[in-house]
């Protein structure tokens, strides 16, 4: 392991765009943590355009996985939760090069997860909570048994990141360990959903009531990055304006039904305005905080 991360250390030192270089051996045969290869080379470059390569190689009999990537695509994935495994890539891995601190300081701050990185993550959990919750409702509508089964699985599974993420803990490193200790009421669910005698219909429509009670009281709270935005200013945004603001673009959500569901619950205005483009056979839906 020292001559391949020599190696690596050796083969990107001299380029002039590194700005770090971390190495990370997979733990385990059968852990994803590196995509199935044995040994991940994580490389940071400062370049004028969006960056984001893999290469496989092979080096004294090792697979290794090189990941190529730019500081802003870098926080693109910390923030949207695109690729998971990057905490962890971070927070283990061990760092080889780190130019002006450069590695340091984002291990740092994953390490004391800031609030403006909580409500980014818990707001990206929030909308694939409400997304799969309102998903596995219509299975039952549908008596699509399994699917809505399924997608309740996956709704606890969001709940349970946004409890761990209110506590502080990134729910990348772990979840139902973690929950278990800080939230054992969500734990109980998983527990009813999976193991429970009742069949599963009940199981399910059990579940689904405890998650309908969440959507409607962490509504406002895990959502309070788009109230923010949505705050910072007089005029109504439009869809497109709230799409492209710098907090949001980078997490890659369902915005349209978690604006819909806010408006329903008058968190938020939807106004219509004439169309910028002159459309009048239209008007322009946006929004604004309610009064």
């Amino acid at each position: 392991m020292e001559h391949i991360k020599k190696h690596f250390a050796g083969r990107y030192q001299a380029e002039p765009d590194l700005v770090g270089l971390a190495v990370i051996e997979n733990p385990y045969p059968y852990n994803p943590l590196v995509d199935g290869l044995d040994i991940l080379v994580l490389v940071v470059l400062e370049k004028d355009r969006s960056l984001n390569e893999t290469e496989h190689v092979q080096l004294e009999g090792k697979r290794v996985l090189i990941r190529i990537i730019d500081p802003s695509s870098l926080n693109e994935w910390l923030s949207g939760g695109e690729n998971r495994n990057i905490i962890e890539w971070l927070v283990r891995g061990e760092i080889l090069v780190d130019r002006d601190g450069y590695m340091s300081s984002v291990r740092e701050r994953l390490l004391q997860f800031p609030e403006s990185m909580r409500e980014q993550k818990q707001f990206a959990e929030f909308a694939s909570f409400l997304r799969t919750y309102l998903q596995a409702k219509q299975d039952l509508v549908d008596s699509n048994l399994l699917d809505a089964y399924s997608h309740t699985l996956t709704a606890l599974n969001h709940w349970a990141h946004i409890v761990l993420i209110e506590e502080g803990h990134h729910p990348e490193l772990t979840v139902w360990k973690q929950l278990k200790r800080v939230h054992p009421g969500i734990y109980k669910l998983y527990e009813e959903l999976t193991v429970s005698p009742e069949t599963l219909e009940q199981r399910v429509q059990l579940v689904m009531l405890g998650c309908e009670f969440s959507i409607m009281s962490k509504m406002k709270t895990s959502c309070s990055l788009l109230l923010g935005v949505l705050a910072s200013r007089e005029e109504p945004w439009s869809i497109a304006e709230l799409q492209s603001h710098p907090s949001i673009n980078v997490l890659h959500v369902d915005l349209s039904l978690v604006l819909q569901k806010l408006v329903q619950r008058e968190y938020i205005r939807e106004v219509a305005v004439i169309h910028e483009l002159g459309d009048i056979g239209a008007l322009e839906l946006r929004y604004m905080t309610a009064i």
